[in-house]
């Protein structure tokens, strides 16, 4: 319910993780590969994670969304290595009763990720290329290294 991949991701899989009988919501969220950042043209980024550590994160927040919202059931994949323009980064299904807690407990996900979950990501533009910090870009990746330096290059 809750990876850390080097493959594609498929949405429908994660889908159907989530889906039950008393499910009258499902929401899915798929964040990409987007081509212009801050007006700089992105040619594809790199992920990388800490693995055994993003996919307890990834647990955690599981179970901080069944506590805000118990019925709900969720399921996130990240995904790692290269990723070209208009791939799949990310997917997160969430599947509640009703659709606004699908909705909450969606955005709640990728918000806690960007916080809470250890993942990188090299940006490569025409010009250069860049290592992110945390995903929220409040930690350079220089001090992420520190915590984490036989799992970054």
């Amino acid at each position: 319910m809750f990876t850390i991949t080097d493959s594609r991701i498929s949405a429908e899989e994660l889908i159907e993780k989530v889906t039950h009988p008393n499910a009258g919501a499902i929401v899915s969220f798929i964040g990409t590969v987007r081509e212009m950042t801050k007006g700089k043209k992105t040619l594809f980024l790199e992920y990388q994670a800490y693995k055994p550590m993003a996919e307890k994160m990834l647990r955690q927040i599981g179970d901080e969304i069944q506590g805000k919202w118990p019925e709900a059931v969720t399921a996130i994949t990240h995904r790692v290595g290269k990723l070209d323009i208009s791939d799949i980064a990310v997917v997160i299904a969430v599947s509640t009763p009703h659709r606004n807690d699908a909705y909450e407990a969606s955005r709640y996900a990728i918000e806690r990720i960007k916080e809470l979950v250890p993942i990188w990501k090299k940006e490569q533009w025409e010009d250069g290329e860049s290592w992110i910090g945390d995903q929220k870009e409040k930690t350079p990746f220089e001090e992420m290294k520190k915590h984490f330096p036989e799992k970054l290059d």
